[in-house]
């Protein structure tokens, strides 16, 4: 049971996420998140659940373009190609995010969780996830304009669901 964030969480999900953590214990693996639009709601909710922090290794908030390129490395061109929003900048996202630390998952969350500017489609996300020994995925969301909690509850589901599938393909 997370310990903080279990009264905001829909019952599924803390299953899911409990699941999550377990089965990562078990495998012996360990997960970093680099997230932007979910202001680091993912790696909060993986290091709230007691007796599981082994297996969370590092998370990086990355939300402005600077940061992507600093933190993680990804290059200015990708972004300036295809925006921050994009499959290319997720998968660099946790692609580097995977070979700059030591962990076997990387998540990787990108998007608008609310009105962002002119052309933006609200509730567009990319969540992308690299592993060693693992092709990298990258999921492309389309939550809509439903409000910035609500699509980062939407990109946690959708997060957690990417890492199970990881942990299966991993281990």
């Amino acid at each position: 049971m997370a310990e903080t964030l279990s009264p905001a969480l829909p019952d599924a999900l803390e299953r899911a996420v409990n699941a999550a953590l377990q089965r990562l214990h078990e495998a012996g693996l360990k997960v970093g998140t680099a997230e932007s639009c979910t202001g680091g709601l993912l790696a909060s909710l993986l290091t709230d659940v007691p007796g599981y922090g082994h297996v969370f290794e590092s998370g990086l908030v990355v939300y402005t373009d600077a940061a992507k390129q600093r933190l993680l490395g990804v290059d200015s061109g990708l972004i300036e190609a295809h925006g921050a929003v994009s499959r290319p900048v997720a998968v660099a996202m946790a692609e580097n995010l995977c070979t700059r630390s030591e962990i076997d998952l990387a998540l990787a969350i990108t998007g608008f969780a609310g009105r962002a500017g002119p052309g933006d489609e609200p509730g567009l996300v990319y969540l992308a996830r690299a592993g060693r020994g693992t092709p990298t995925v990258c999921r492309e969301e389309h939550f809509g304009d439903i409000g910035r909690g609500a699509t980062r509850l939407k990109c946690i589901q959708a997060a957690v669901a990417l890492l199970e599938d990881g942990i299966a393909h991993t281990a």
